[in-house]
């Protein structure tokens, strides 16, 4: 009778901790969902078809391989016109009846580089474009709307979602510091650090150095699953930033894939010497794709 009291007595706990997690798992399937979705649309990043970095004055651009800028030639004219670089600024000067436009209105030249705000986005049939800048270098990403990695997706495997990955941390500010983050192709950037997180996995305290600003802190991060079940590149995480006491949670079934798990042609951050854990983050999303 004792022991029927007991588990009488239980019960409410355990269907409180089951309900717990039962919403908890359903939240982060919502926002992988969300996740996904951002992916697939015109703005993410399984439609990118390529990365052309510019040489200073004319580029010559379209489906034919005579340009020095070459487009996908089953969705592109063959000659579109040229893309002018000139100490920093970018002009495009299109062929006649190229069809190419800035939203509805064609476009026949065009200031495109630097521009105030968002980029300015150039469309010619399934194509769009624009320029980004990396160190002293400037390029064109270019995406087309009817890639074959955006028509090839089928989702990312994650593993279990568990309550055990969302970690407490403390927020140690570090003003003045700064991280050097080296992206794939090479170039490394220094980049303001708002302040380290410490956290405790099995019992052993860990840290990562965060990007971003102490209200939504970043973090490019490596552990010992990229060996086999994650992707090798290292990992994102965002975490909000810290409370009045000075603490967050670093939750880590929202750790994704970087850009370049889905296409050769991002240009991505790698982790920093400070944020390479020795121990395994089993938890968000895993290896996706071989880029």
């Amino acid at each position: 009778m004792k022991k029927q009291m007991n588990w009488l007595l239980l019960l409410p706990l355990l269907l409180l901790a089951f309900t717990i997690d039962s919403s908890y798992e359903e939240e982060i399937k919502l926002w992988h969902a969300k996740r996904v979705e951002d992916l697939k649309k015109e703005e993410g990043w399984l439609n990118l078809a390529g990365l052309f970095w510019l040489n200073e004055g004319e580029n010559t651009f379209g489906g034919s391989d005579k340009n020095i800028i070459v487009f996908p030639a089953d969705h592109s004219d063959a000659q579109l016109g040229k893309i002018i670089l000139k100490k920093g600024k970018v002009t495009l000067e299109t062929t006649p009846g190229s069809q190419i436009f800035e939203g509805d209105k064609p476009v026949t030249s065009l200031d495109i580089f630097p521009y105030t705000g968002k980029p300015i986005v150039l469309k010619h049939k399934s194509l769009r474009w624009f320029v980004i800048q990396r160190g002293d270098k400037y390029a064109i990403r270019l995406r087309d709307l009817e890639s074959p990695y955006l028509k090839e997706f089928k989702g990312i495997d994650t593993y279990p979602i568990s309550t055990d990955w969302r970690v407490k941390a403390k927020f140690v500010p570090t003003p003045g510091k700064k991280i050097a983050i080296t992206d794939i192709t090479g170039r490394v950037s220094d980049q303001e650090s708002p302040g380290r997180l410490l956290f405790t996995v099995n019992g052993k305290e860990y840290s990562l150095d965060a990007t971003g600003t102490t209200s939504r802190l970043h973090f490019v991060f490596a552990d010992q699953t990229n060996k086999h079940d994650t992707y090798g590149g290292g990992r994102f995480l965002d975490a909000p930033g810290p409370d009045a006491d000075g603490y967050t949670y670093l939750d880590f079934n929202k750790a994704t894939n970087p850009p370049c798990a889905f296409t050769p042609y991002a240009t991505c951050p790698t982790p920093p010497k400070e944020n390479k854990l020795t121990v395994a983050i089993a938890a968000g999303e895993k290896r996706y794709g071989d880029h």
